[in-house]
């Protein structure tokens, strides 16, 4: 079974497989789907692991019987309460959320907190109880705390927005940033908007959605539902809808016989920056998949014409 690359991740100090696995999507299934599937990737390498609030009671009991200790644990900082609820990035909310991860995850400690939803810094005061999290007294600041207190060990941001990127780096705190649907075949925002200072900075990248939230996917009924996602969305350079990009790329992946899923997987495996890639996988299945396409080989010639024809390749 060939072995997922480990990778050093800039200056965390930590070296997870080049391959992580995602909790936002796992709600779709049953508690023992989930649980199966996180025990499928434990077997396959995975061990940077990236959960979520709501999911987390299940991921807890997953990683029960010594299995927490063998893989990076990753917590986000928002609500930890219902989906249409602000989220709360003061410095009080963050602690409870923090603490909160800590108990249904069944540890003492996290590799890394994510500070979580929070996209735009104009929308900071436009909503009741919307504070910025990287301000006094706020999430950053609660964060650097409970670092130095020993229960978690790195900080870091998941935005789609650049400029928060950019201010989050800025502070001197944060080690990883979180980016997605900016790095993938059909939008590379994030090299021309993100790398160049992540690099400088030494801060790790995850690059999530490398599918395109389903675009990428080659299975039609997921192609259909992400499409609409991107609906009355700023669309990439060139003017291009997403979809009508993808759609390209997966009809001349289907006319060669060529899996589009290995090549957009890989596309994000050799981004020219310290970084893991992070697909939105739901299922044992789609784990089982995820890792086939970061393992498959793609003949050169393959690249090589895809970049002639779209642009992009590695």
């Amino acid at each position: 079974m060939p072995a997922l690359e480990t990778r050093a991740f800039a200056k965390t100090g930590m070296q997870p497989k080049s391959l992580g696995l995602g909790g936002a999507w796992w709600g779709s299934g049953t508690e023992a789907e989930c649980i199966a599937g996180i025990h499928r990737a434990l077997e396959l390498g995975f061990n940077y692991l990236d959960t979520y609030p709501e999911l987390e009671t299940w991921w807890g009991k997953a990683l029960a019987g010594g299995r927490r200790h063998n893989i990076y644990l990753q917590a986000k900082v928002t609500t930890n309460g219902p989906k249409e609820t602000i989220s709360d990035h003061s410095g009080p909310q963050t602690r409870r959320s923090v603490e909160a991860s800590l108990k249904r995850l069944r540890t003492d400690y996290l590799d890394n907190v994510l500070i979580h939803g929070y996209d735009e810094p104009e929308d900071v005061g436009s909503k009741e109880g919307m504070v910025d999290p990287l301000g006094p007294g706020h999430a950053l600041d609660e964060l650097v705390k409970m670092k130095e207190e020993g229960l978690i060990r790195h900080i870091g941001i998941g935005a789609r927005n650049s400029a928060v990127h950019r201010r989050a780096i800025e502070t001197g705190q944060i080690e990883i940033c979180l980016t997605y649907l900016e790095y993938n075949l059909f939008n590379t925002a994030a090299a021309a908007d993100l790398f160049p200072l992540a690099r400088q900075r030494q801060v790790g990248l995850i690059l999530a959605s490398p599918l395109g939230m389903g675009l990428l996917t080659g299975d039609e009924k997921v192609f259909e539902r992400s499409a609409a996602y991107f609906d009355n969305r700023e669309y990439p350079a060139r003017g291009l809808h997403p979809a009508v990009r993808a759609r390209a790329m997966w009809d001349w992946c289907r006319k060669r016989d060529v899996n589009i899923r290995h090549l957009a997987i890989q596309f994000c495996l050799a981004a020219p920056i310290s970084s893991i890639v992070l697909p939105g996988a739901a299922s044992k299945t789609q784990v089982e998949e995820a890792y086939e396409a970061a393992t498959a080989d793609i003949a050169p010639e393959i690249w090589r014409d895809f970049e002639v024809e779209f642009g992009v390749g590695i």
